[in-house]
């Protein structure tokens, strides 16, 4: 099944946190030979904010099944409420330019904010 896989004590791998016995260092697809060791930190931090992002888009697909929806409209101009959006995959296509542009607006403040540096140390 998933067991480590044999991995050379390189410097890099030496470095890792968790890369001494007896839990070994799990790499499968040996995404860490060749690679320096902010180059490492980086991946993990990114795997870290893409995990956050996936457990947020799980509850912003659950949330609206459980608790319903907000009151009021999603776009005056096109008299579009929140209870008219429908919930699952068929929601993006429904939703305004202008929402599209606030998320995507967000996502690049969430992006550019602090918190993603940790991996220069």
């Amino acid at each position: 099944p998933n067991r480590p896989v044999p991995l050379k004590k390189t410097p890099l791998v030496l470095h890792l946190r968790r890369a001494e016995e007896p839990v070994e260092f799990w790499d499968p697809v040996n995404l860490s030979s060749g690679g320096d060791v902010a180059s490492v930190r980086r991946r993990r931090s990114v795997e870290l904010k893409q995990g956050r992002i996936s457990m947020l888009a799980t509850l912003g697909y659950i949330t609206p099944e459980v608790t319903g929806k907000f009151p009021g409209y999603s776009s005056n101009s096109m008299n579009l409420k929140f209870a008219d959006i429908p919930n699952g995959l068929a929601a993006p296509s429904n939703v305004p330019a202008l929402g599209w542009a606030q998320l995507v607006a967000y996502g690049g403040l969430c992006e550019l904010s602090g918190g993603s540096d940790d991996w220069k140390m």
